[in-house]
């Protein structure tokens, strides 16, 4: 979240961060908020110092004047009243401040949307077919390795069933990415739960604003986690960590579940957009000094997935309007998928700067004795499942309808061709 004092000393400068990101939440109700708490603070302080000294005063005397004891009486009453629309106040301010999205990065392109997202590099040659490519549905249904229908059986639209090497070729892919990070790129591997406590999803900027595309277990108030990045997130919650800890490198394999009420009506063919995919994520927590470089060295560490597995990628900077909630800059990292006919979004990288860490309350000591700062977090999918698999069927396709399974991950997978 933003500080409410950078809010309330820069308001022109929120003010045009927010027109950039096309938001038009309620800044004005935010400044109003804070004006009337910063006023009742001061009276309730007087009161109680007042109700003190009298207090005192009483304490001295033998008889209670009844003057006196109304006094006391009535400053209570004033000051239960008083605390009660401070208690008030605070709340809608602080539920108002947990919907204000990140401010951009100043080197961040201005754009409305993704159709503005600048393009910054490309990998690979696309592949010329001496065929027509297959999209992944067809591929998959006819080698027997995606089962619409029984997945649709099982748990209704946007669900699916990997079978046999198809399952075997997403099992590999994942074991792949994440010793490639570990053992190569330094990051530590993390199991984390699948559902959380509500305070993680308000710590990773889940909640309150996207309630509604969150699934909730409403008899025990856990949320199941749309990404690794809400348990990582929260990993140092409410922690001061000492010096020298920094930069922490992490990375998880988890299922994601989304309701996907934002994208109703897209992308239905296929398993391009689901309820429930996997995703192995990459998490940094490090010095505001150094964030913006760390950015750039977990992008190439996504990239690198794409190099080894041989496939056309494209790198964008995404512009103002299409940066998520907790995004001072992202990058994102897409694969072309010949048979679909479009680049399919692998990978968001973003740098959130101090926004998620104020939210989590995460803090380190740069030196030891020195005040504690927040630390700037950093989050990116190392890759996203299951659209690599879909990237990989169909630019390694064959003419007979096999597939030719990319050599990275053939000590992975034991087999070289899906057929």
């Amino acid at each position: 979240m933003l500080s409410l004092q950078f809010i309330h000393e820069n308001p022109d400068l929120v003010r045009a961060a927010l027109e950039k990101r096309q938001f038009s939440e309620p800044l004005d109700d935010i400044l109003a908020l804070d004006e009337r708490r910063r006023s009742l603070l001061p009276e309730v302080e007087a009161l109680r110092a007042k109700r003190n000294q009298v207090s005192k005063k009483l304490g001295k005397m033998d008889e209670k004047p009844p003057q006196l004891i109304e006094e006391m009486r009535e400053i209570g009453n004033r000051i239960k009243a008083l605390d009660e629309q401070l208690r008030a106040t605070e709340e809608q301010l602080n539920d108002l401040l947990l919907r204000i999205p990140n401010i951009p990065h100043p080197s961040v392109p201005l754009g409305k949307d993704e159709s503005d997202n600048v393009v910054v590099r490309s990998w690979g040659d696309m592949r010329k077919f001496d065929f027509k490519p297959l999209p992944h549905w067809d591929l998959g249904e006819k080698l027997g390795i995606i089962d619409f229908a029984r997945g649709a059986k099982l748990s209704g639209t946007r669900f699916y069933i990997l079978r046999g090497l198809g399952a075997h070729l997403q099992r590999a892919l994942i074991s792949f990415m994440l010793d490639l990070h570990i053992t190569e790129h330094g990051y530590t591997e993390i199991y984390p739960p699948f559902m959380v406590k509500r305070e993680c999803m308000i710590g990773s900027g889940n909640l309150p604003k996207f309630a509604d595309n969150l699934y909730h277990d409403e008899e025990d108030d856990f949320w199941f986690v749309p990404t690794a990045e809400v348990p990582l997130t929260n990993l140092h919650r409410d922690e001061i960590l000492p010096p020298g800890t920094l930069p922490l490198y992490y990375v998880a394999c988890t299922a994601c579940f989304r309701r996907e009420k934002m994208s109703a009506g897209k992308d239905t063919r296929g398993i391009k957009r689901g309820h429930q995919f996997d995703k192995v994520e990459l998490y940094k927590f490090v010095e505001p000094e150094t964030s913006d470089e760390e950015l750039e060295k977990m992008v190439n560490n996504a990239e690198e997935v794409c190099h080894r597995l041989g496939i056309p990628y494209r790198v964008l900077e995404l512009c103002s309007g299409d940066l998520g909630f907790a995004s001072t800059k992202s990058y994102d990292i897409e694969m072309w998928a010949p048979g679909c006919g479009e680049w399919l979004e692998v990978s968001s990288c973003s740098n959130c700067g101090d926004f998620q860490a104020r939210r989590a309350n995460t803090r380190f000591r740069p030196e030891p004795g020195a005040g504690p700062r927040f630390a700037h977090t950093l989050n990116g999918s190392g890759l996203a499942l299951p659209r690599v698999v879909i990237a990989v069927l169909e630019n390694c396709q064959q003419s007979d309808g096999s597939i030719i399974v990319p050599e990275a991950l053939r000590p992975y997978t034991g087999f070289g061709v899906i057929r």
